[in-house]
Parts: C-alpha cells; sequence; structure tokens
C-alpha cells in the first residue's frame, strides 16, 4: 500500500504548479524540477531513477536520457516552448536504442515528456499485457495538459507512488452495427404482421444460426446458403423451409428422415430446446427475404455475446431506435463487479502459481483448473445475462490460461483430451429474470459465448473443439426473483457468488406490484422498521442476506443507485444488513456514472457494493473513479455505509444536536386545509373591504417563498381576543372552515385541533429573530441558501428554523464543511437535497474548541457573505445561487468563509469534500463513542460581540 494519499498528492501537485510556473531553462532547472516533480508523488527520485542515462546508439555514438527509470519510465526535457514533437521524436528512439543494445528488460511502460509549461504522457500498454512495442503501427495511449492542470491529472502517474489502476476496454462498436441490422430485419416483419412471441423466437434462432455461420458450427452447409438456394426470390416460402430448418435443428441426427434435404442432412443437431417450440410461419415478402440475407452478410463472430443481448433486447423494446447506444450495459462497468467479486482474486492465484518453482506446481494448476468448475454463480435480476455472460467468459478464459501452463502453447491434443480438461460449462450459470424475452435471450448469449470460447481452445491446441450437441444449459429461470425462493432455483450451499444490477427504482416511482413485492420481502425477513423510504432495490440485498445466511463463504455484489447511499436509506438498510445479518461491505466502487440497458436510465448515477461474512477487515478495497475512467483503488479497515472509510456504521437520528450546537426545529405548522393562507390577491381583496384586518396577517415562508422571494401570507391569530376575530366575519368564514377540515381527518390528533380552529395545529414561532434553512434544495448548487429572519415572518413546517441563531451558526452552517456533510448524508426529495433536523443536523460535529480569534473571524466572514447578497437586491436566492449564475463577490465571500471554518477544525486545508467528510465522520465517532468524554462547550459569542 503506498503511503502517501491521493489528497496528499493533488494538494503537492497543486504547490508544485504554482512554484515551477516560471520556469524556463532546461539544463538549470530540469534535475530540480524533476526530484520535486517525483515528490509530488512521495517517492524520492534517487531511489528509482536516474539522470542522463547513456544509451548505445547504432551510429556508435553515445546518446544520454534525460531521465530513467528501467522498465518503468522515460523522461525527456526541453526548455519552455520547445517542441514535444521532437521530444517524443527522441524518446523512441531512445527506447529503439535500448531494444538493439540488448536492454529489452529495461524497456520503459511509460514515456514522458515535458517542456515546464506541459506534460505529456505516453502508456505503451494500455491494454494491460506487456509485450515489447514494435514501433510499426505502435498502439499507445496519450494524454496531455498543461503544468496548471498537474492536480486534475495525477492519478495518471499512480505508477510512482504504486497505487493500481484498471483500464477497461470501451465496448466494440461492431455490436451497434449488429443491432442496427437485425433492428431492420425485426421492423420489416412486424411491419408484414408478424409479432409478439413467435416473432421474438424467430430473431433468438436467427441470431444462433447467423453466428453458428460465421463460427464454423454450420459446415460444410450453410444458413445463406440454405436460404439463397432453397427458398423462393419473392420470401413466399421462407418462413416455412425456417420452420423445416429448426426441426432438423431440434432432433437428433440418427432419427431424422433418410429423404432429408442434403443440406438440411448437414446441419447439426443443437438441442438445449432452442428450437424446439413450434412457432407459426412468418409470411416472408421479397424485401423481408432480402433483409434477411443482408443478415447473412455481416460478420456474426465479432459480435459480444455479452453485450449484444441487451441491445438485442432494445430491438424489441425501444420506441425510439436512434438512442439504442445509450441504453446498454458496458463491459467495461460489468467488470468493476466481477473483477473485485471473484476474478481479481483468481487471477492473482494463478499468477502465484506461474512462479511456483516447486514440485508442487502442476498439482496445484490442476486443483485450481477443477476448482473453477464447482463455482456457481447467480444473478437474481440477470435481465439478458450480461453479467452472467461475461463473468462465463473470463472463467473460461482463465480456465484457457491454465492449460496452457499446464500444457504448453500450441501443443496438439486430442478432442478426447480437450474435453476432460476443459471442464468450465454453462450450467454453472443461474439466473432469474421477470420477463421471458429477455431470459431466453440470455440462455443463448451463454450459448454463444461458449462456442467463442471453444474457438480459442482450438486457436490453442489446434483441436476442433464443439460443444454440439448442447448437452448442458444454463438455468435461466423466467419469474419474479422477490416472490420465488432462490434455494429453489440454486440451494445456497451450493452458491458460490451472487452478482448484478437489480432494477433501478426510486421509492417514489415504485408501481402498486413492485411496492407488493417490497412488502413481501419484509415479512420474509421479519420486518423492516421504516422500510418505507428504501429503494426497489434494497429488497434484493435483504433476499441475498437471507440467502446468504447460513452460507457464509458466498459473497454478492450489486449495482446500486446512489441514494442507497445517502440520508436515511443507510441506517434503515444496515440496521438489516449488519445488526440481523452481519454482513459488512467487502468492496466498494463510489459514484460513478452508469451506462444501463434499461431505457431512460442511461445517465443515472449509481455505487458498486460487495458484501461478505468476511471479518478479515485486510481484504477492504474501495474504488474512485477518476476524470479519465480509471479506477483508483485503496485498502481501508472498513467501509461505511456512505461508502467512506475509516467508519464503519450508518448514522442514527437523533432528538437532540451531538455537539454543543442551538437546536433546529420545525416551522409552524397550519394544519387548516389552506384557509389560514392567503396568496397577494386574497390578501389585497380582504384588505379593500376590511382594512384593520391587517394586524392579523403576517408574511410566511416555506423553502419555496424563501428561495424564491414569492409572498404568502397568513392569518396569525396567536394572543388576538375573540371579540377582535368576529368583528371580520370573512376571517371568522375562514376559521369555520378550518374547524370542518379538521373534523373531517381521519387522524385524531388533527380532529381535537378542530376545538381550537383559529391558531395553526403546531405553533413554533418564537420572537426573537432565528435562522431559516429551507427543506428542501436543489443538490446542483454549492451551498444551501440560508438567512436570518425577523421574528415577524412565520416560518412553515416546509422548513426549518435555529431560534436565536448568531452569524457564527450561520457561518458554520453554510460552509463548505458543512454542505460536504449534508451531499453525503441528506436525504433527497427528487433530485433537492431533504434538510432533516434529526439525521443532518442533530449528528453534525461542530469544531469542538474555536479560539476566540477563530469564532471571530467566522461571524466577520459569515457578515461578508450577507453583505454579497446585499449588492444584488433585485436576485432572489435562488438566482444568488444558481451554478451558473453566483455572482463573483458572493462566491468569493463563501470561499473565505469556507477556509475560516475549516481552520475551526484543524489548521491544514482539506484536499476535497471526500477528505471533509471522513474528518467530520471521524469526529462523529469520538462524540458518539459512550465511553469517551464529552467535548467541552464551543465557544459561544455574546449578541454585543
Amino acid at each position: 500500500m503506498p503511503n502517501i494519499s491521493w489528497n496528499e498528492i493533488r494538494h503537492r501537485a497543486l504547490l508544485f504548479s504554482r512554484s515551477w510556473s516560471g520556469a524556463a531553462r532546461e539544463q538549470a532547472d530540469k534535475q530540480t524540477f524533476w526530484n520535486e516533480f517525483f515528490d509530488v508523488f512521495g517517492m524520492p527520485r534517487r531511489s528509482v531513477a536516474s539522470f542522463e542515462e547513456p544509451v548505445r546508439r547504432l551510429t556508435g555514438t553515445t546518446g544520454f536520457i534525460d531521465l530513467f527509470w528501467p522498465g518503468k519510465l522515460l523522461v525527456e526535457h526541453k526548455t519552455a516552448g520547445g517542441s514535444l514533437d521532437a521530444a517524443e521524436s527522441q524518446a523512441f528512439a531512445y527506447i529503439r536504442d535500448l531494444v538493439n543494445g540488448g536492454r529489452s528488460e529495461e524497456v520503459p511502460r511509460y514515456v514522458l515528456l515535458s517542456d515546464f509549461r506541459r506534460f505529456a504522457l505516453y502508456d505503451l500498454e494500455p491494454d494491460e499485457q506487456r509485450e515489447l512495442p514494435l514501433f510499426v503501427g505502435l498502439r499507445f495511449l496519450r494524454i496531455e495538459f498543461p503544468l496548471a492542470d498537474l492536480r486534475s491529472h495525477v492519478t495518471a502517474f499512480a505508477f510512482i507512488p504504486g497505487y493500481k489502476l484498471h483500464r477497461l476496454a470501451e465496448q466494440d462498436p461492431i455490436n451497434l452495427k449488429a443491432v442496427q441490422i437485425m433492428a431492420r430485419l425485426h421492423d420489416t416483419l412486424k411491419a408484414g404482421g408478424y409479432s409478439g412471441h413467435d416473432l421474438e423466437r424467430l430473431l433468438v434462432r436467427i441470431l444462433f444460426c447467423l453466428f453458428a455461420e460465421d463460427t464454423g458450427i454450420f459446415e460444410p452447409s450453410g444458413f445463406e446458403l440454405y436460404i439463397e438456394n432453397r427458398t423462393q426470390r419473392d420470401g413466399s416460402d421462407l418462413g416455412a423451409r425456417l420452420n423445416h430448418l429448426f426441426r432438423v435443428l431440434d432432433t437428433p441426427t440418427a432419427a431424422r428422415q433418410q429423404n432429408l434435404d442434403e443440406m438440411l442432412a448437414e446441419m447439426p443437431y443443437v438441442n438445449g430446446e432452442l428450437f424446439s417450440e413450434q412457432l407459426e410461419f412468418a409470411d416472408f415478402n421479397t424485401d423481408q427475404r432480402n433483409a434477411l440475407l443482408g443478415c447473412c452478410r455481416f460478420d456474426w463472430s465479432r459480435i459480444s455475446p455479452a453485450i449484444f443481448g441487451a441491445l438485442f433486447q432494445e430491438v424489441m423494446t425501444s420506441q425510439e431506435r436512434r438512442h439504442i447506444g445509450a441504453h446498454y450495459t458496458s463491459e467495461r462497468d460489468i467488470l468493476k463487479v466481477i473483477r473485485p467479486l471473484f476474478l481479481d482474486a483468481l487471477r492473482e492465484e494463478f499468477a502465484a502459481i506461474q512462479s511456483d518453482r516447486s514440485t508442487r506446481r502442476r498439482a496445484r494448476l490442476d486443483e485450481m483448473r477443477q476448482r473453477l468448475s464447482t463455482l456457481r454463480f447467480l444473478d437474481p435480476a440477470c435481465g439478458c445475462g450480461n453479467f452472467l455472460v461475461i463473468a462465463y467468459r473470463e472463467l473460461r478464459s482463465l480456465e484457457l490460461d491454465i492449460l496452457r501452463e499446464q500444457h504448453g502453447e500450441q501443443q496438439a491434443l486430442t478432442f478426447d483430451e480437450v474435453n476432460r480438461l476443459s471442464t468450465v460449462d454453462v450450467n454453472q450459470f443461474y439466473g432469474i429474470e421477470i420477463e421471458e424475452w429477455p431470459a431466453r435471450i440470455a440462455e443463448v448469449a451463454l450459448w454463444l459465448m461458449d462456442h467463442q470460447s471453444n474457438m480459442r481452445i482450438h486457436e490453442a491446441f489446434s483441436q476442433p473443439f464443439l460443444r454440439l450437441p448442447l448437452r448442458n444449459s444454463p438455468h435461466i429461470h423466467h419469474g419474479n426473483a422477490l416472490r420465488m425462493d432462490w434455494n429453489d432455483l440454486l440451494p445456497h450451499a451450493e452458491c458460490s457468488y451472487v452478482l448484478g444490477n437489480p432494477p433501478f427504482v426510486g421509492k417514489a416511482y415504485m408501481t402498486a406490484n413492485q411496492k407488493a413485492d417490497m412488502r413481501i420481502v419484509f415479512r420474509e425477513i421479519g420486518g423492516v422498521r421504516g422500510g418505507g423510504v428504501l429503494d426497489y432495490v434494497a429488497a434484493w440485498y435483504f433476499k441475498a442476506a437471507a440467502y446468504i445466511q447460513r452460507a457464509p463463504a458466498v459473497e454478492v455484489a450489486f449495482v446500486s443507485t446512489n441514494s442507497i447511499t445517502q440520508g436515511e436509506q443507510p441506517s434503515i438498510l444496515w440496521d438489516v444488513l449488519s445488526g440481523r445479518f452481519a454482513l459488512s461491505i467487502l468492496f466498494a466502487h463510489r459514484t460513478f456514472p452508469w451506462r444501463s440497458e434499461a431505457r431512460g436510465s442511461a445517465h443515472v448515477h449509481v455505487v458498486i457494493m460487495g458484501l461478505s461474512h468476511n471479518g478479515d477487515t485486510s481484504t477492504r478495497t474501495l474504488f474512485d473513479t477518476d476524470s479519465h475512467g480509471l479506477d483508483i483503488r485503496s485498502s481501508p479497515a472498513a467501509i461505511s455505509p456512505y461508502l467512506l472509510s475509516g467508519h464503519s456504521g450508518a448514522l442514527k437520528k437523533r432528538s437532540t444536536p451531538i455537539s454543543i450546537a442551538p437546536p433546529l426545529i420545525w416551522g409552524s405548522m397550519p394544519n387548516d386545509g389552506g384557509h389560514l393562507l392567503l396568496t397577494d390577491e386574497d390578501k389585497d381583496a380582504l384588505l379593500t373591504q376590511r382594512p384593520g384586518a391587517s394586524a392579523f396577517l403576517r408574511r410566511i415562508m416555506g423553502a419555496r417563498e424563501f428561495l424564491h422571494d414569492e409572498n404568502r401570507w397568513c392569518l396569525w391569530l396567536v394572543g388576538i381576543e375573540p371579540f377582535a376575530i368576529s368583528q371580520y366575519p370573512e376571517i371568522v368564514e375562514r376559521i369555520r372552515k378550518v374547524r370542518e377540515t379538521r373534523l373531517q381527518s381521519d387522524r385524531e390528533e388533527t380532529r381535537s385541533l378542530a376545538a381550537i380552529p383559529s391558531l395553526f395545529g403546531e405553533i413554533r414561532q418564537g420572537t426573537s429573530p432565528y435562522l431559516l434553512i429551507p427543506e428542501a434544495s436543489s443538490e446542483s448548487r454549492r451551498y444551501i441558501p440560508m438567512a436570518m429572519q425577523d421574528p415577524s415572518v412565520i416560518c412553515s413546517n416546509l422548513a426549518k428554523m435555529v431560534p436565536d441563531a448568531t452569524n457564527y451558526d450561520f457561518g458554520i452552517l453554510t460552509s463548505g464543511m458543512h454542505m460536504a456533510w449534508v451531499d453525503v448524508v441528506a436525504g433527497r426529495l427528487k433530485s433537492d437535497y431533504r434538510y432533516s433536523n434529526r439525521l443532518v443536523y442533530n449528528n453534525y460535529p461542530w469544531p469542538a474548541e474555536p479560539t476566540k480569534q477563530q469564532h471571530q473571524n467566522v461571524e466577520r466572514l459569515a457578515q461578508a457573505v450577507l453583505d454579497a447578497r446585499s449588492q444584488f437586491p433585485d436576485s432572489t436566492l435562488a438566482a444568488l445561487y444558481d451554478p451558473l449564475l453566483m455572482p463573483p463577490a458572493l462566491l468569493n465571500a463563501h470561499r473565505q468563509l469556507d477556509r475560516a471554518v475549516e481552520r475551526c477544525y484543524r489548521p491544514e486545508p482539506f484536499a476535497n469534500d471526500q477528505a471533509r467528510v471522513e474528518f467530520l465522520f471521524s469526529l462523529y465517532e469520538r462524540l458518539a463513542a459512550p465511553l469517551l468524554p464529552a467535548s467541552r462547550p464551543r465557544r459561544r459569542a455574546s449578541r454585543s460581540e
């Protein structure tokens, strides 16, 4: 584990950029420049790299590499404004000289160019495979950026401090083209009236035939030749001919008729129930036949069954075909799940065996290969099987690597030997899918991947390897995973891993059936207190937890919307997962944008959580995704439900602040059916008839009125004598309607309020100034707008209030420190922050002991924020805090306040919000620990200060 954090690296990079912003002389400054550059990453340059490394050229002369780290990095440096193209040519010439000079083992993976002002970094092995560069058609990754942006690109240099990065390949666009071709066939058939279940099954069968054609399954005859030579050009007999072909593919060779057409007789027996169902004939015409032949002319051997399945589903369901590429699950993101769940550990085990030179090496390889065939995988929301297919592909790939290690590359093996040695098969994979169509696609996709894997064995051992007829089948169950016992499909004692991405449905968007699903799962596990706030995916977590309760070796990894790591949900979710089922987070990916197969979900932000009963804290892994799409890993002792390191629990609601802080309370609730509230028009109409009624009116503010400076009024009759009210019939009529509304309520508490209909249902308004905090605020704002209010303005129950608040209180709560806390802890109302007193405010750790000077600085800079607002009297708070419109003067005032508040916590600045939140949680843990002494009261300024 590197001994320097990314937060520290970014901070050092910022200082480095500022320090070297004016450097220009190559010879005078470059060595100091690179020494300090390595210091950014906590790595003394002299311990790994040398300056002016001599290299013998083909001409017989000697060149000198500016900086050289053998096997890792080569640096060429130019004076400011010098050509990086020239530096590139020189750098790659040196690599060629290293190869020609017999120093191939020293060839670096990375090349770095700089002229003080710019950096250009080349990764010569972007696919994570160690191969010697050939310099002819060389493929590499290159990024270039100015010195000032080093802080944003430090993760590209993860190899210097020793962090691991995973660069995962983007999806081949060939799959999109394949779907477009299949879509045209689908549309022509559907336009002709052939639709529904029969069309879906027909397309799945055609897909298999197209793939079989291009991968050697249909030899010596072929699918295209059969259509060309055995069907009429007008397509009139094509449907019948296809059905005949499908029956033949489902019939064992020995059971076929003796007079069968020779082209059909040469077709293999497929089995696997793919062709067993009798379909209605599809009536083709010339255009439809041509569309099918057009499909045949595409090279289907190049498609990825893992991704094509999800895209193929869109052929049937997408109403806007032009957006088809936006709704698939990329291999890149699926690998984020399966690599830390099981694949990385298996690969590391294999690497360890490869390096073993003992007599146990061959036996260990054989044991590992055999163990792969015992693994069982369950995806309880499998869709088109993307996760299962990629997991199968990676397992077969590992098995092949083991076979290569055991038997050598290109060693000829007999079919029986290959068949005996390759034991990983599709029947190790189980899925549950609520829709029939994607469930059938999942089966076919696994079979297609099986054949692609067989072809790789063929290439490796020069032995044709074809698993036909299909004797083993994947176990894909069509049904509702939340209403069935998973043990009926795969007993928990036989399962190895549970994985997938259950539906992304928020609590506010669930259908009646989905809510019923949740209730069923809650009952099965013994109830979930407060479960009504949970998203739909929580049911899969609970179901999985119950499933593996008696199988502690089974591990689970799901993709989820990031809302389950925010607000109220973590506490409720983990009260069950950790408290009842003793699960903890084995690994996690913090929030990143997910590319999903589900329509409308292309831009959702998700997290990945891997759960286990494993108590070994040394195995915890936390991933972040940087701006380049690279995964950066760390190994914390624990991972919290908020996906933070160093804190293992979820916050509980508190009735009082955990710190010494002023109370936050709800505003007053009318509970009046709207009869005590008035618009501007209502107020004007009343005062026109009854000018004296102005004494009974107060302005009232909820979140909307506060943020948008909208007027709303209320009848505030606290302390008003009944005789005075009786002089205004219009007001008395409103009070009568309040009484009627309350009497009609189903709640006894509300009905009891009918006895005092002239007053708000709940009154919390004080007689002194208070700080108003809107209950809901857009998460796009840098800060939640809040402000001091005169007691004459009534705070409604749609906002919160801090009575008797000071500028110091305002400064702490409107700071970046507090906002970082809110961003993680607050719940969401749609996409808005939902600010709560019991969860967000009462758990927030205030500065324990600020000095008098720190206290005064916060007060002074808090006032500066208010003063900056006052420069824009015509702008609402919503406009002032719009991230696109926020005035520089206000932003600068907030930034100065942010730094002052941070100094109340510690002298050193925080690198980012993650560092702020992890620091705040460490304070929270100390405050919440029952055996630790309570913190001393914070210093509060009097109003006269």
